[in-house]
């Protein structure tokens, strides 16, 4: 436990001038606060805010985020109040302890509910301070450091996944790369034990083998920089995460043995033009690795990272990737907006609006309609690998791996993405739908008469694109259903004899709770209540009218059916949009479609819709039939239970176990095998096809990146045409 004066001593280290008094009164307030109050592990509560101020000085901030950190709990945790903290601290320390605090009190229909409701609050608190974020980020991190002592396993998980899903991410959007590293791991150990576990022990296999390897490439890779007047530069070796690691494997299509990059060298020196002077030394001794060179010096990440990355074929012909920065970039790289936030350069900066991507969540806050709503969106802004393109200016906007121009239209302006036509990448007229690459320069034509399309929300990647799209589709189908409940009500009140007015609902909205008589209308038009329901809340003692043989043969009539009864189990309805009600759908047995992929509907004779996976190699049959094809999307919400059937190929080692082996990963990855067929067998490896029920395509992604690591496993990949 750090004591009192050790606190203010750590403090004092770094900063001189810090306020003593501030710190000793944040430390007894806090301190008398919670008391005898314990946590899970059964140590003092105040050893908590103690630990998370402790991880603030290692960063070196100013005496006001120690004192929050401090006391960040006190609101939520104890009978202290925000008007106490103010009255004995100030303003900007109430402001930033507001920031931090949970909104625990709040009543919400959800856990899923309550969790967005809280990082909403913390997005706009941090805009206005950034220091909001650090002293989160350190509440985290001391909070997954001692996560094992919960006993509740799904409250783990719970709290391991938002970890990974949303902390890390804004960890790495404001550089602070150790901290983001610490979290993912023990995020990692708590959501997949024994993938963690696998890939660390071949990294440990890889040591074993070459514990000298990494020592001579450094020591060869500093020789080469003096022979070509680098003396002093630095060289470093570094091993990737094992959760970086296992995110490869998920993406690529290869074994853990064919990573080229789980080493980093990295290469510090004085200035600027010594990285460049260091990357030609480099690119002159040994081969350069095609597509590996990234320059972020002179294009930044928009969380200031700045660094020459490139892939060689290094000493001992080993494939290793290089890092060139200065001294000053790599303390930004790790430390990202804490390196800045210098105590001594006077006053401050209290504002986060510098970055591009906070004004982005700012903007989603303002157009998600629940806060479900904007922590899905969020996260698909947060957790994305970038691409970065220009304006036809030379503007750089930094964009999400897999970005189209109509994310580029929304990330320009709001109304240029709402009035986007099309779109020019690299001069050429392109589809909207085309996935940028690096380096484009895009260019979007757009018109007046033009709004949001619809189908757009199927292939746009950045929250702020589908916050927008989503708002404008709320606002055109709410329309629709007002002008088709008038409808429905002018012609109920006329088969009664009545002339019908809006001003009679004002009567009856409160009946069927309703704010105003347009959403009345809006809910008949929706299906939630009938035209029947209504009239007759207008006009409780009518009679009904039964219409003669000549009067009921109006063509114009609207019938409402009643809606069938869902059922559950095999004959329910496939989760599909887009299709019309009644009609024939099954799954392709060639390319076995899973939530998640990107699915088309093909009409075939005598068996209603196929639906298929867009890269399907059977839909080349049906390019001359465009009438065949259907536009469709998944409609699957969170609390869909049905499973669906993924199918792989794997190539595994002929050896004892390793069937065993294979069906404990998939089983522990909470996947189901329905079918196993071996293909091909030979003295070394067996060649096998599995079906394995899983809830959706990142489902079966996660299970085919744990038998990659898995060493039994050669090869792991998704059956198409079989």
């Amino acid at each position: 436990m750090i004591r009192q004066y050790e606190l203010v001593e750590r403090v004092r280290a770094y900063d001189p001038s810090a306020d003593e008094d501030l710190l000793n009164r944040a430390y007894v307030f806090s301190m008398k606060a919670h008391g005898s109050q314990t946590r899970a592990s059964g140590d003092p509560y105040f050893l908590h805010p103690l630990e998370v101020a402790g991880i603030l000085t290692q960063l070196k901030l100013d005496a006001g985020t120690i004192a929050t950190a401090l006391l960040h709990d006190t609101v939520e945790d104890t009978v202290a109040t925000l008007e106490d903290i103010e009255k004995l601290f100030g303003k900007e320390i109430a402001r930033l302890v507001d920031g931090v605090t949970k909104l625990s009190r709040l009543e919400m229909h959800s856990e899923q509910a309550k969790q967005a409701e809280n990082f909403r609050k913390l997005v706009l608190a941090m805009s206005e301070d950034i220091r909001v974020l650090l002293v989160k980020l350190a509440d985290r991190l001391h909070n997954m450091r001692t996560l094992f002592h919960l006993k509740n396993p799904d409250k783990r998980k719970r709290i391991a996944r938002e970890t990974i899903e949303i902390y890390s991410p804004l960890a790495e959007r404001i550089g602070m790369h150790q901290v983001k590293d610490e979290l993912e791991d023990l995020a990692f150990a708590e959501l997949n034990p024994d993938a963690r576990d696998s890939i660390l022990a071949q990294l440990a296999r890889l040591r074993s083998e070459g514990e000298n390897r990494v020592q001579r490439i450094i020591d060869e890779l500093r020789e080469t920089l003096a022979a070509d007047g680098l003396p002093d530069a630095t060289v470093t070796g570094r091993e990737k995460t094992a959760y970086s690691i296992w995110r490869k494997l998920q993406r690529k299509n290869v074994s853990f043995e064919q990573l080229s990059d789980i080493m980093a060298f990295r290469i510090m020196v004085e200035t600027v033009p010594e990285c460049y002077q260091a990357l030609g030394v480099i690119h002159a001794n040994y081969p350069v690795v095609p597509g590996r060179f990234k320059d972020y010096i002179s294009t930044p990440k928009p969380n200031g990272y700045r660094s020459l990355h490139t892939g060689v074929i290094g000493p001992e012909r080993n494939r290793i990737e290089v890092q060139i920065r200065t001294r000053e970039m790599h303390e930004i790289g790790e430390l990202g907006v804490a390196a800045h936030w210098a105590y001594k350069q006077g006053q401050p900066r209290t504002g986060a609006r510098e970055y591009r991507w906070l004004r982005e969540l700012l903007d989603i806050l303002e157009h998600a309609q629940k806060p479900e709503e904007f922590l899905e969106h969020t996260k698909l802004e947060l957790f994305q690998d970038q691409v970065f393109c220009f304006t036809p200016k030379g503007d750089l906007i930094a964009l999400p791996r897999g970005a189209t121009p109509v994310d580029f239209a929304y990330a320009v302006h709001s109304a240029v993405g709402d009035h986007c036509v099309g779109a020019k990448i690299n001069g050429r007229m392109l589809p909207l739908r085309t996935q940028l690459q690096n380096g484009d320069q895009v260019d979007i034509i757009t018109s007046k008469a033009q709004t949001p399309v619809p189908g757009w929300e199927r292939f746009v990647v950045t929250g702020k694109a589908r916050a927008r799209i989503r708002k404008f589709l709320r606002t055109q189908q709410r329309a629709q259903y007002v002008e088709l409940g008038r409808a429905i009500l002018q012609r109920q009140f006329k088969a009664e004899g009545y002339e019908f007015s809006e001003k009679a609902l004002d009567g009856v909205i409160k009946i069927f709770q309703q704010p105003s008589s347009e959403d009345l209308l809006a809910s008949v038009g929706s299906g939630l209540h009938s035209g029947r329901e209504v009239f007759h809340a207008v006009f409780p003692g009518h009679k009904p009218h039964v219409p003669t043989p000549k009067e009921g043969d109006d063509k114009n009539a609207i019938t409402i059916p009643k809606p069938k009864p869902k059922h559950k189990g095999k004959d329910s309805p496939l989760p599909i949009k887009g299709l019309i009600p009644g009609m024939a759908v099954h799954y392709a047995r060639c390319c076995h479609p899973l939530p998640g992929d990107r699915i088309v509907g093909i009409v075939t004779t005598g068996k209603g819709v196929t639906i298929h996976t867009i890269d399907c190699e059977t839909l080349e049959s049906f390019h001359e039939s465009p009438e065949r094809w259907i536009d469709v999307a998944w409609d699957i919400g969170p609390d869909n239970p049905e499973e669906h059937v993924g199918r792989i190929t794997l190539v595994v080692n002929n050896e004892p176990g390793s069937l065993g082996t294979l069906s404990t990963v998939i089983g522990k990855n909470g996947g189901n095998i329905t079918n196993l067929k071996i293909t091909s067998r030979n003295t070394d490896f067996f060649e096998l096809l599995i079906d394995i029920d899983v809830k959706d395509a990142k489902h079966l992604t996660n299970i085919m990146a744990a038998l990659r690591a898995t060493p039994a496993i050669n090869s792991v990949d998704r059956a198409r045409g079989r």
